[in-house]
C-alpha cells in the first residue's frame, strides 16, 4: 500500500461524499479522470448517521487515497429538518423545502477547501445538481461559480499557486442520468443511502423527497430500483 502512494504521480482532488448515489457517481468521476481523491465526509448532525457508514464503505470500495470524516453541529443553529426535531415531509410543497440546510454546501466546500490546501489539491468535487435538486438555493450553478471565485481570493494556492477549480460534474444532470452513468461506472447503488430519515442499517423510508426523486431517476433510466427499503 505505502508503494503505491510513492508511485502515485495523479494530481489530488477533495471529493465530498455523502454516502448517497450523487457523490457516488462524483467519486467515480473523479478517480475516471485520473485524479486521486481523497474523500471528505461531513457528520453536521444529520439524523441519519447511516449515510456517513455508507460514505465510508464507498470511499474504500472506489479507491479513494484517504478518507476524512469532519464533525460539525450544525444542530446547535437548526433550522432543517433534517437537524432540527422536525417532521421530514413526505411530500415536498412549494418554495425552498424544510430540508433544506442553511448555509450546508459553503460550510462543507469552505472544510474541503482548507483539506485541498493541505493535500496540495487544486481540485474539489461536489456532487450537488440543479436539475432534480429539490429547490435548494446552494445547488445552483451560479452558486458553484460563486464558490470558485471566492476559493481563488481565499487562499494561498489561488494567490500563489495554479488556482483552483471547483467541479460539479452532476450539475445538468438528471437522476436518470446520473443512474445510468453509474451503471456505466459500475457502482452498487445498493450500498448508497439517499433518504431523509434512513434508519441505522441504512434502510430507506421510500416516501420523502430525497426517496422519490432517486426511485423516478431509476424508473425514467429503465432500470431496478436497486435501494434497500425498510
Amino acid at each position: 500500500m505505502g508503494s503505491m502512494h510513492m508511485s502515485d504521480s495523479r494530481k489530488s482532488a477533495v471529493v465530498l461524499v455523502s454516502g448517497g448515489m450523487d457523490s457516488a457517481v462524483t467519486l467515480a468521476l473523479a478517480s475516471e479522470r485520473g485524479f486521486a481523491c481523497h474523500a471528505l465526509s461531513v457528520a453536521y448532525g444529520q439524523r441519519h448517521s447511516s449515510e456517513l457508514v455508507a460514505a465510508a464503505r464507498m470511499a474504500r470500495a472506489m479507491g479513494a487515497v484517504a478518507h476524512k470524516t469532519v464533525s460539525i453541529d450544525l444542530r446547535s443553529i437548526g433550522g432543517s429538518a433534517l437537524t432540527a426535531d422536525i417532521d421530514v415531509p413526505e411530500q415536498g410543497g412549494a418554495g425552498i423545502p424544510i430540508t433544506y440546510v442553511p448555509a450546508r454546501n459553503t460550510i462543507m466546500l469552505s472544510i474541503a477547501l482548507g483539506w485541498a490546501e493541505v493535500v496540495d489539491a487544486n481540485d474539489i468535487f461536489c456532487g450537488v445538481n440543479a436539475i432534480d435538486y429539490s429547490g435548494y438555493p446552494d445547488c445552483r450553478p451560479p452558486f458553484i461559480e460563486a464558490f470558485e471565485r471566492l476559493a481563488n481570493l481565499a487562499t494561498r494556492s489561488g494567490v500563489e499557486g495554479s488556482g483552483l477549480r471547483v467541479h460539479a460534474p452532476l450539475i445538468q444532470m438528471s437522476k436518470a442520468d446520473i443512474a445510468r452513468e453509474g451503471v456505466r461506472l459500475g457502482i452498487d447503488f445498493s450500498q448508497t443511502i439517499s433518504c431523509y430519515s434512513a434508519d441505522d442499517a441504512g434502510l430507506a423510508c421510500g416516501h420523502c423527497d430525497a426517496c422519490r426523486l432517486r426511485a423516478e431517476g431509476f424508473a425514467a433510466a429503465g432500470l431496478a430500483d436497486p435501494t434497500r427499503y425498510r
